[in-house]
């Protein structure tokens, strides 16, 4: 094996980045090792263009190995690596709105980037995934502006800025102030994913300038590498579009393009000239042998974004008619739909609606993870739906793709911030946001309606959570405009899509995605003052709908109880193999859940948690002398009476403990089936007795006889 190594020191650790001929058949390949984490990056662009594509064709698959994390996963009977994980597909996605603004948007050429993970320890695979992506595009030759650099930043486990901490650091339950992964390039920032407890803008500003200080050391690592084993980038010649369609866009289109772009909310009238456009064109060349006509589309495309970012740079007018920190028309709903469901909102925002129906289960309902890096349980789940519809379009439906899963994961990061802790509200929450008309930002107004779900069904989170898409028109640093709120052509046309969401005290999640090679810091600290502006005014309307969660809980929703036993008392309620926590079970209709630590939960409807509940505290109660409580008598003897305490338990009353008196025989004066008060008054522990006293509870229960 031929082999090249380049370190360098990053947050207190080393980077290594390996050059091999492992994997030489692909166009660029790097291993990257950080503490005992390895991933395999390669890259490769396809010989051809693919012609008649109308978009450029690139792939990012993350790989989740299980023999990186030293164990034999999967189902029982599967024992392989299967469709990608959630946590698999979020980092894919992170990779390629990192690296996508980078390539010519007008490459034909496929190019696919595959990241493996070999090993993994404490160290965050997903980020150095990035920088590997990276580096393998760097010294391959297919043409690309990087390189970029990606780091991890926060707070954690005190107030000192971290970089790249350990993943212990950053578990689902783990109350850490702020954890960002920040990638950019040349001082700019190209991504952002972000979860915060309500932290100030200004804060967050600090730790992007702390990341972007290690990027850029990151960078230069990888000019140095480039410079010395870079391969020669590719030259791809690109087809240039005819005179002949320059000018029938010209004569037939350009002078309706202004009315179309600026027509009002939503893309009616600009897809309208568009399809006008598409059958001229079609028209003009339907004698001859062309088929493709993308670059004829390419012009319209590129005209309508040139319009939009003139107008709104020089003359503050947007596509709607809006002023730029204009937040559109607003509508709250909470509650209101069915009895059915436990909580459930409905949020509008100009033409994007969002409904989000809410669904309360006890501890038994989380879910269970299992993963290469993460072995975990999950009490909160937000799961978003994009059907066809939305957009006015058919489509495949029920299939869940790479962009609702990013979606869902970004509102259930901003929500869960807020969210009471399991011993204040011991529930299992899933939210399910259905998109149900598309017109700019659906994450962002579904973390809207979540919040009214919560609200509705009770939830005691701590705030109401908003969020909102902002975007920007550059042309320089020192010459563009932030839009409020983007939609319609807004969105598929702007420079960023920066969504940002948070409460009336701070932010609790940041996506940043950008078409653009990188935005300042600058000009994203603007945009998330701006931002609060909007928030504001979005968390009134919820507030004025719903000012605080309610008093209650759905009717409909399950009961659940909590008490406490001893650790040692859990073999006792199980039973051997689970015979009688299962009796528990059937005998009341309640689900019960006991952690290690001796938590144990009783969900159920109908009184079924509470006579769960009673049973398990009969067993495991410890009687402890002095106690005074009442039973049933139970059974007579001719030296005293047996009385039940509880279902689980029994104790004797000598017949010198019955009454103040000279008892000749007990069943003179005590029956079966009485109930009478007794006391605690000796506990053999090793022979399991009980003695108690009926005088000593009450010595006028039996009077004597006259």
């Amino acid at each position: 094996m031929h082999k090249k190594e380049y370190s360098i020191e990053v947050g207190g650790k080393t980077l290594t980045a390996i050059f091999s001929d492992l994997a030489d058949q692909a166009h660029g390949s790097v291993m990257l090792k950080y503490g005992e984490t390895i991933v395999l990056a390669t890259a490769c662009m396809s010989k051809d263009k693919q012609a008649g594509l109308g978009f450029f064709n690139l792939t990012v698959d993350y790989a989740e190995k299980f023999y990186a994390a030293g164990k034999i996963l999967g189902s029982q009977y599967v024992r392989r690596e299967g469709k990608p994980s959630t946590e698999a597909i979020l980092a894919s996605r992170v990779i390629d709105r990192t690296i996508r603004p980078l390539f010519d948007q007008n490459l034909r050429h496929a190019v696919q980037v595959i990241i493996t993970v070999i090993a993994c320890d404490d160290n965050d695979p997903a980020m150095l995934a990035v920088n590997a992506a990276s580096l393998a595009l760097v010294v391959s030759n297919i043409p690309w502006k990087g390189p970029i650099g990606c780091v991890r930043v926060g707070k954690y486990d005190d107030e000192n800025l971290k970089i790249n901490p350990s993943t212990k650091l950053r578990e689902e339950e783990y109350p850490y102030k702020f954890d960002l992964t920040v990638c950019g390039r040349e001082g700019t920032i190209n991504m952002i994913e972000a979860a915060a407890r309500q932290v100030k803008e200004e804060e967050l500003t600090e730790a992007l300038e702390h990341a972007s200080a290690e990027i850029t050391r990151l960078e230069d690592f990888q000019k140095k590498i480039q410079s010395e084993i870079g391969k020669e980038k590719r030259v791809i010649i690109h087809d240039k579009i005819s005179e002949e369609s320059v000018a029938l866009f010209k004569e037939n289109i350009l002078p309706k393009m202004e009315a179309a772009v600026f027509a009002g909310p939503g893309k009616k009238k600009i897809d309208e000239l568009h399809n006008e456009w598409n059958n001229l064109v079609k028209e003009k060349y339907i004698n001859g042998d062309r088929k493709d006509f993308q670059l004829e589309d390419d012009i319209f495309d590129e005209t309508e974004n040139d319009m939009l970012h003139e107008k709104a740079i020089k003359e503050n007018k947007r596509a709607d008619g809006r002023t730029m920190d204009e937040v559109r028309e607003l509508y709250a709903q909470a509650g209101g739909l069915s009895k059915i469901l436990h909580g459930s909102g409905i949020f509008y925002r100009g033409g994007t609606h969002v409904l989000s129906a809410l669904t309360l289960g006890g501890p038994g309902d989380k879910q269970e993870v299992n993963g290469m890096d993460v072995q975990s349980s999950r009490r909160f789940m937000h799961h978003y739906n994009f059907p066809p519809f939305s957009a006015g379009e058919p489509g495949r439906s029920g299939f869940t793709n790479r962009r609702e899963i990013g979606h869902g994961a970004l509102a259930e990061k901003a929500v869960a911030m807020v969210l009471p802790s399991i011993e204040e509200f011991p529930y299992t929450i899933r939210i399910v946001s259905e998109s149900m008309a598309s017109n700019g930002s659906t994450s962002q107004a579904s973390i809207c309606a979540s919040t009214l779900a919560l609200m509705d069904a009770g939830v005691p989170i701590k705030n109401p959570v908003a969020g909102i898409a902002m975007g920007l028109m550059h042309a320089t640093d020192d010459e563009y405009k932030i839009l409020t709120d983007i939609q319609g052509p807004e969105d598929h046309h702007g420079d960023m899509d920066f969504k940002v969401a948070g409460t009336r005290e701070g932010i609790t999640a940041i996506q940043l995605d950008v078409k653009v090679d990188g935005v300042p810091i600058k000009i994203l600290s603007e945009a998330m003052a701006q931002s609060k502006k909007a928030r504001l005014t979005i968390l009134d309307t919820i507030e004025k709908e719903i000012p605080k969660p309610r008093a209650t809980i759905s009717p409909s929703a399950p009961e659940i109880l909590v008490i406490k036993i001893k650790p040692e008392q859990i073999g006792g309620v199980i039973g051997s193999g689970g015979k009688i926590i299962k009796e528990i079970k059937e005998r009341t209709g309640a689900e019960i859940t006991i952690e290690d630590d001796g938590t144990v939960y009783f969900t159920g409807r109908d009184g079924s948690a509470g006579k769960a509940k009673q049973i398990v505290e009969e067993m495991t109660h410890e009687f402890k002398p002095g106690e005074i409580l009442q039973g049933e008598v139970v059974k007579i003897a001719d030296f005293g009476a047996f009385v039940r305490l509880n279902s689980a338990t029994d104790g004797m009353v000598h017949i010198s403990e019955i009454a103040p008196f000279r008892v000749e025989r007990v069943a003179d004066i005590i029956k079966e089936g009485m109930i009478v008060p007794v006391k605690v008054i000796a506990i053999d522990a090793q022979r399991g007795k009980i003695s108690l006293s009926i005088k000593e509870a009450d010595k006028n229960f039996f009077a004597p006889k006259v």
